[in-house]
């Protein structure tokens, strides 16, 4: 097959059903319909399918927008590629259908091949949550559930087996007090569990940009399924990191290869080098590069499980001709050293690449092979982290990965140091510049970003320095940085520019929806007085003067606010006085999934209320009060007059992160984010990008 560069979708089965040339097709015919923003919407769709050849023929322009209607409410809903081609091959099914099956026998066996992924997808995951969730004391109820059957799609409909699987992929991610788990749930129950569900897979590492509450509901197959699969994909590959796993330095290239090049790799990365390092060993002369093309004759498998359990060895797994039967003796093989079955002869040689991750994720889990030698993992295990940045990175990286990016961000810190400046190696985008243009677009000048990969380091410095640029324009405090500094990777400055343009995007947020704000700033102090006077709207006299208020740490504040905002949502019979540490954290889980059960997308733990964070104070407060105005239309429009009491605190400039406000009070306890020593003699200004082409923010 031949290569195109820059054409790919995660999906690799998905991909494989179209021809390198149709795929290419369609690529840039969905490239074709994007607007300005460069996104592409359902409504797009039909114009664009119609003039498609396996189309034209079966259906009209207002055909395709009936059955995309079925599936979408919203034509307005963005779409990626991925999707678009699913959408095309269940088309192109109807349309062979619709002719008799005289046409295009191609589409037939597309289609054909899609349903297979869907039902093989569909019976994988009904085994995995049989076996996971067996003994939940809800869902027990319910399981096993019949992988044949449409159980998964009709139990799912409540939102009570998503956030649970949750909580097997990220213990404690959802207090489980805030589900809603009566027998018959109404529709606003259905939809809060929906909706915490959504927000929470977010807070894991899903993404769930064009996924809706509703979707869930009618348990959508497609969607679903997808949503699944990242949730058990996290699952799976939690341990595959030198923090869970120090013994994975052992699979370094003869003890000298780059260590902090294997804490930079993407956790399937890690996993595809860890099983070649034991092919290896085991004699096995192809290099594996992916869980498709590479795995689907199965004889890697065979290897792999020789090396790692040598005492189940079926002699006749290699000398076997036929690759199913081959793959059943794998799938014997690995049983009997535990690993539980619920994958099929099929999907390994159907090549899926989900269904074969989640396999040799589990072959990992069960029995790793590496090194328990105290000299070889010492050095990992010396692996230190600043537990305040470490908390701050996760946040961030979250954050950027839910604004719906295109290119995943597994680590901030590693990819930066690495050189990568969260460049994208497939696209003509980076994820740091993609963020500024979600932000603020228009803010970034595409033609003055050089395309990855770049050979000459001043190429990486240039694309820094926009981004630093862009900073300025948006009166972001950037004394001390320049673009060199997230070059090298520098996490100080790195975090407090993260954090500057994450509070721009949520003062932007709550801005456009004070109608009556006459164009002023929203502060740190607007915020917290409006919490205030919300609580006290209630009759409860609990109120903070800052972020930093220790008071926060009981919890209790936020909780009377949750409910000023939504009276129903907060079941006081499960608060705690939050006097003890233990009272203090039962207090902080439930805000966290109260907030995101009413709507709210946050990224912080327990742990940063506990503490008083005065960053995720102001994230979580500044949520709240974002969600209260967008279903409280009334409260925009009354604020005018408490937008004039505090007119001095919306007039006041951006924060420094410097802490030369007062408003910035919130930075000002973290001056080390911004201002770091070794880098004091670096100092960026406007005069730097006089000869650059000027670019606005609308």
């Amino acid at each position: 097959m031949s290569r195109f560069e820059g054409v790919t979708v995660s999906d690799r089965a998905l991909q494989n059903q179209f021809m390198p040339i149709e795929f290419r097709n369609l690529k840039t015919k969905f490239v074709s319909v994007k607007n300005k923003d460069g996104k592409v919407k359902v409504g797009d769709l039909p114009p664009l399918m119609v003039k498609l050849k396996a189309l034209s023929s079966a259906f009209t322009e207002d055909v395709i927008k009936q059955k995309l209607g079925e599936s979408y409410d919203d034509m307005s809903n963005e779409i990626d590629f991925e999707t678009f081609l699913r959408e095309y091959l269940n088309l192109q099914g109807q349309a062979k259908e619709k002719s008799g099956g005289q046409k295009n026998s191609s589409s037939v066996l597309k289609t054909s091949s899609a349903t297979t992924l869907v039902e093989s997808e569909k019976a994988t995951y009904v085994r995995h949550i049989n076996i996971y969730l067996a003994d939940d004391p809800f869902l027990k109820q319910f399981l096993p559930m019949d992988p044949a059957s449409n159980d998964l799609f009709n139990l799912a409909k409540d939102g009570v087996l998503l956030c649970k699987l949750i909580n097997v992929a990220v213990p404690g991610t959802i207090d489980e007090r805030a589900i809603n788990t009566k027998k018959v749930l109404n529709l606003w129950e259905r939809n809060e569990n929906h909706t915490l569900a959504l927000n929470s897979a977010k807070a894991i590492g899903c993404t769930v940009v064009n996924i809706g509450t509703q979707d869930l509901v009618e348990g959508r197959p497609t969607l679903l399924l997808g949503l699944i699969s990242q949730i058990i994909k996290i699952q799976l590959l939690a341990d595959l990191n030198l923090k869970k796993t120090p013994q994975l330095v052992e699979v370094l290239d003869d003890g000298n290869g780059d260590i902090e090049e294997l804490m930079a790799l993407a956790p399937e990365k890690v996993l595809l080098k860890w099983m070649n390092f034991h092919l290896k060993k085991g004699g096995y002369e192809k290099t594996v590069t992916n869980f498709s093309s590479d795995v689907k004759d199965a004889k890697a498998y065979a290897f792999l499980l020789n090396v790692l359990a040598p005492e189940y060895c079926n002699p006749l797994t290699l000398d076997t001709k036929d690759a199913t039967e081959r793959a059943k003796l794998v799938l014997d093989h690995a049983e009997r050293m535990g690993c539980k079955r619920y994958l099929s002869p099929e999907d390994i040689v159907e090549g899926w690449t989900n269904l074969n991750l989640a396999f040799v994720a589990q072959i990992f889990h069960e029995r790793n092979g590496l090194s328990v030698d105290s000299k070889k993992i010492s050095f990992a295990e010396r692996i230190t982290d600043d537990v305040q940045l470490s908390r701050d990175e996760r946040c961030f990286r979250l954050w950027m990965n839910s604004l719906g990016v295109e290119n995943y961000v597994n680590n901030v810190f590693e990819d930066v140091r690495n050189g990568q400046v969260f460049l994208c190696t497939m696209l003509l985008k980076w994820v740091l510049l993609e963020v500024l243009d979600k932000v603020a677009p228009g803010s970034v000048n595409w033609k003055q970003a050089t395309k990855p990969p770049i050979k000459f380091p001043f190429r990486k410095v240039e694309n820094c320095n926009q981004v630093v640029m862009i900073g300025e324009m948006l009166k972001f405090s950037i004394v001390n940085l320049g673009g060199n500094d997230i070059v090298q990777g520098n996490k100080k400055l790195i975090i407090a520019f993260l954090w500057q343009l994450m509070r721009y995007n949520m003062l932007q947020l709550l801005k456009s929806l004070r109608s009556r704000s006459r164009g002023k700033d929203i502060t740190d102090s607007y915020i917290i007085n409006w919490a205030n006077r919300k609580i006290k709207s209630t009759g409860r006299s609990r109120q903070i003067e800052s972020f930093k208020d220790k008071s926060i740490s009981s919890g209790l504040f936020f909780l009377e606010l949750l409910s000023a905002v939504e009276p129903r949502v907060v079941n006081w019979n499960l608060v705690t006085k939050g006097e003890s540490d233990e009272e203090k954290k039962l207090n902080a889980t439930y805000i966290i999934s109260v907030a995101r059960k009413i709507g709210c997308s946050i990224f912080l733990l327990p742990e940063d209320i506990m503490e008083v964070n005065q960053k995720m104070m102001l994230t979580l407060t500044a949520s709240i009060m974002y969600w209260c105005l967008q279903n409280s239309p009334e409260e925009c429009e009354t604020s005018n007059g408490y937008s004039s009491t505090y007119a001095s605190d919306a007039s006041s400039p951006a924060p420094s992160v410097n802490g030369e406000d007062e408003s910035s009070s919130l930075c000002s306890e973290v001056p080390s984010l911004t201002i770091d020593d070794a880098a004091s003699d670096i100092t960026v200004s406007s005069s730097q990008f006089e000869n650059r082409e000027s670019t606005t923010v609308e």
